[in-house]
């Protein structure tokens, strides 16, 4: 179970008992004031626990849907554009504009703890925004990955996702072209 500095605090009382229960191998430190029973956790476990409102996206969404076998480094999340900044060495925070950036939030189990996380056709259209941004070879096995599973994706989300970002047209063509 992964816990935050102040739910250790409540279950071994005081600081003493948080030292006492990590030299005694029952309490892991996974990252800045966050603990876990468990001594190796998936780092996207950890930071959604540590904000909740955040969803994972991109690089290591990717990975979580095994496409593509790049181990990312750092844990990229999105949030709201207004919401309280996340200033955090080990994460990339990409800002969506408020009245989107739910929009194919999913919720799945990471080492027994919820996790939010974009579905595969957000992560589609999101690809195809982000193809300048990313090395060419990364941009290819992630779209080649698409392709193998394209009769799985839902083209109806895709669409309403493709709405969103009316103003790039071509993201249509470009999800025709390189994926269906």
């Amino acid at each position: 179970m992964i816990m935050t500095y102040s739910d250790a605090y409540k279950k071994y009382k005081n600081d003493y008992g948080i030292n006492k229960a990590m030299m005694n191998n029952e309490l892991f430190k996974v990252a800045k004031g966050m603990y876990s029973d468990k001594k190796n956790i998936d780092l996207i476990a950890v930071y959604s626990k540590k904000y909740p409102n955040a969803i994972i996206t991109l690089d290591s969404a990717f990975y979580y849907y095994k496409l593509t076998d790049n181990i990312p480094t750092k844990v990229n999340m999105a949030i709201a554009r207004h919401a309280r900044p996340i200033k955090d060495d080990d994460i990339i925070v990409s800002y969506i504009d408020d009245e989107i950036v739910d929009y194919g939030k999913t919720e799945v189990l990471v080492d027994d703890e919820k996790v939010n996380i974009y579905d595969k056709e957000r992560l589609l259209v999101e690809l195809i925004r982000k193809k300048n941004q990313m090395p060419f070879d990364y941009y290819k096995e992630l779209i080649s990955n698409y392709r193998k599973i394209s009769d799985e994706l839902d083209m109806a989300k895709i669409e309403k996702y493709m709405a969103l970002f009316k103003n790039e047209v071509n993201i249509g063509n470009s999800l025709l072209r390189e994926v269906f």
